[in-house]
């Protein structure tokens, strides 16, 4: 085994997420629907890009990128694998991210599409209209994954949205690999139902093969893994399949499943909630960092909740607060470091 160097290392889409209130009309003149996420191609994407007001926010997003940046919010060292382009966007993502303290040091895609860039278009009552355009990200190889990152991780975590490119669902499987052969855990996000919908059979092989040793899910993700309507159902196939299953409940908190056996903690309250984006990707990250420091996994959810809590009480999909001062004013430890 590797001399550990990260707590938690995440693989997942790198998309810039560009942010921006829009007056009222500019969706119905753009043709967009409210509250929808739509994807994009570049050409639709550098039109809105450039129709956007000036003062945009432009900052490094995606789901495994958003747990990497709460692992290291919350004190822990965290690294990021994902594709960005060697352009301007995917400068900002790169720097973004050193600036937060996450390790990233992917190549650069030379040629080909450009980096990936989700529009957020904040109306005036705080609805969000998504453009997404996922370009470089979807380039992620097998090539990317270096066996000596991944074996210095305590935990790699991976997105499912990674299954849908063939190469990336490739790059996923040896990453897996790389871990178990360093004797690391693996982790997945079951990601979103739709995506589940899309592989389902893969995913459940992915899970009952032990490719997979976490699982990370919501409710909704978690029924339609096993096509049920019975949330019941549901976890207890989860707790057969999986040797640790993660899910989150909403403002009913959140369970662990390990070895048949469930534990559940509740939600923090926040009122109002402003932003339910990235909730589930700080839950990962406080979940993810507790873990890797030998914590108890009722004080795993608990970190994850509170995390999870702080990011649904504004926009955006990173925390605002000081994550590692509000886990202590809750009592939530975390230990100083990894073990090597």
């Amino acid at each position: 085994m590797a001399d550990t160097r990260f707590d938690v290392l995440t693989i997942g889409n790198a998309i810039v997420d560009v942010i921006a209130p829009i007056e009222p009309g500019f969706l119905e003149r753009e043709g967009l629907s409210e509250g929808i996420m739509h994807l994009v191609d570049e050409s639709r994407s550098i039109y809105l890009y450039d129709r956007m007001p000036a003062e945009k926010r432009q900052i490094s997003g995606g789901s495994a990128a958003n747990t990497a940046a709460g692992v290291a919010a919350l004190g822990g060292k965290a690294a990021f694998v994902g594709k960005v382009a060697d352009d301007p966007l995917g400068d900002i993502f790169a720097e973004d991210l050193h600036r937060i303290g996450v390790h990233y040091g992917a190549s650069r895609l030379q040629s080909g599409p450009s980096t990936a860039r989700s529009m957020i278009l904040l109306s005036p009552d705080g609805e969000r209209t998504m453009n997404t355009y996922l370009g470089a990200c979807h380039q992620l190889t097998e090539a990317d994954i270096q066996e000596d990152e991944i074996g210095a991780a305590t935990i790699t975590y991976l997105e499912g949205f990674l299954w849908d490119p063939l190469e990336a669902k490739k790059a996923f499987v040896r990453a897996a690999n790389y871990a178990h052969r360093h004797e690391r855990a693996s982790a997945f996000t079951l990601s979103d139902p739709f995506c589940v919908d899309r592989y389902r059979d893969e995913f459940l092989d992915l899970i009952r093969s032990k490719t997979i040793d976490y699982v990370f899910a919501n409710i909704n993700e978690l029924k339609s893994l096993y096509q049920t309507d019975n949330f019941g159902e549901a976890v207890q196939q989860i707790a057969k399949d999986a040797e640790l299953a993660a899910v989150t409940m909403g403002a009913e908190g959140a369970m662990v499943v390990h070895n048949g056996e469930i534990t559940t903690v509740p939600a923090f309250p926040v009122d109002p909630v402003v932003d339910a984006t990235g909730a589930g990707d700080l839950f990962a990250a406080g979940f993810l960092l507790s873990v890797a420091r030998g914590q108890e996994l009722e004080m795993a959810l608990r970190a994850g909740c509170l995390a999870a809590s702080e990011v649904i009480s504004h926009i955006g999909a990173r925390p605002v607060l000081d994550l590692q001062q509000l886990a202590s004013e809750h009592g939530i430890a975390i230990l100083e470091s990894a073990s090597a």
